[in-house]
This record gives structure tokens, C-alpha cells and sequence, in this order.
């Protein structure tokens, strides 16, 4: 494991790297030109992406960038405890 500490100003360029990167990641994937073993290499990326971005957003910023099913099943569980 690694660790890493920023500075308030860094973490949020890189909360806003991430969420751009995640953005790019969806609108490609929406492409029909590209076929699906691509874009199943995109979605374990955006998944990666997704997970860095978990650790510098509060719940509901990254909430709205859940992606597959089972994380939505699993936050929604979560959701429902608070």
C-alpha cells in the first residue's frame, strides 16, 4: 500500500483530474463505433477511476458517478442505514 499527502489545493486538482477523466471515460463508452472488449477494458478503468475518486469526494459527490449494478445495489443498502 501507498500513501500519499497533499496539500487542500492538490487534492482538489485531483479530485478534479479524476472527475474529468471519468467523464471522458463515460461519454466514450456511449460511442457505438467502439466495440465491447474495449469498452470492457474502459469499465475496469472508470471502476479504478471511480475508486480513487471515492477517497477525496464526500458520499454524495461520487454517488453520482456509480456506475454498475452491484454498486448501486450496495451503496443504495448503505443509504438506507443513515
Amino acid at each position: 500500500m501507498l500513501g500519499m499527502m497533499l496539500t487542500s489545493k492538490e487534492s482538489q486538482e485531483m479530485e478534479y483530474l479524476l472527475k474529468r477523466e471519468m467523464e471522458e471515460i463515460l461519454l466514450d463508452l456511449s460511442d457505438s463505433r467502439i466495440e465491447g472488449i474495449v469498452k470492457r477494458a474502459m469499465e475496469e478503468r472508470y471502476q479504478i477511476i471511480f475508486n480513487l475518486y471515492k477517497r477525496f469526494t464526500p458520499r454524495e459527490e461520487y454517488m453520482k458517478y456509480v456506475r454498475s449494478r452491484q454498486y448501486s445495489e450496495k451503496y443504495k443498502r448503505f443509504s438506507s442505514t443513515d
